[in-house]
């Protein structure tokens, strides 16, 4: 009886253990094509803030990179043909110029979107993270008092006196009922962390189809920043 305890005691310790490491790891992976991603946005709009400054000298309208940082944030694309040549070079330039303050105003809100993203995920990984450390930390206190009022009980029957071993019945019901207080926590503490965790699976599916939509995305940056080589 007692090796089977102890055997899913180390089971269950283990199993705790490689979760966690699992989590750990998946949580790292993911931060780090969300990153990868971000720097392919960033470097794209950097691509085409560049090409729309070529195609206004095109036009013959000049801007410093604090103007066209101010034309960019007014999310106007009219204000890019003021005061430009009507010509039919200009007219292709400034459909070009259109087209990339719109493909520029779409990434800035899917960083901002996925920085938000990022903020939920990292509030969810960390809660879930300080329930687990509980229900670890309380399942190991569970064992030391299980282990001790095991111990004491051998004692208890070694013993012929009364009085001793009443003294003995008492620090083993006390060590039980610490045990128990441990193993009532640690099954509150894991019924938050199953609650944060059908949350994580549910983020967890929206996070795989956005995966799946920003690796599309991705080639088409990686295509388009190739386009403005």
């Amino acid at each position: 009886m007692e090796k089977h305890i102890e055997e899913d005691e180390v089971r269950s310790s283990a199993d705790l253990r490689i979760r966690k490491s699992q989590h750990s790891v998946l949580s790292r992976k993911f931060v780090e094509v969300m990153t990868k991603y971000n720097e392919a946005q960033v470097d794209f709009r950097e691509r085409s803030k560049g090409r729309i400054q070529r195609q206004l000298e095109i036009t013959g309208k000049k801007t410093t990179d604090e103007e066209l940082e101010e034309m960019l944030e007014s999310g106007n694309p009219a204000i890019f043909t003021s005061g430009i040549i009507d010509s039919q070079i200009s007219k292709q330039a400034l459909s070009e110029i259109e087209g990339r303050h719109k493909d520029i105003v779409r990434l800035e809100s899917s960083i901002k979107e996925l920085h938000d993203m990022f903020m939920d995920i990292a509030m969810l990984v960390e809660n879930q993270g300080e329930m687990l450390d509980n229900i670890e930390l309380n399942v190991m206190h569970t064992v030391d008092h299980v282990e001790k009022a095991r111990d004491e009980t051998k004692r208890a029957m070694k013993y012929q006196g009364q009085a001793r071993k009443g003294a003995m019945i008492d620090r083993i019901e006390n060590n039980m009922d610490q045990s128990v207080g441990f193993v009532e926590r640690a099954v509150a503490d894991t019924k938050k962390a199953v609650k944060y965790q059908s949350e994580a699976r549910r983020k967890l599916i929206i996070i795989i189809v956005i995966v799946v939509v920003l690796l599309g995305i991705l080639a088409l940056i990686i295509g388009l920043s190739v386009g403005l080589k």
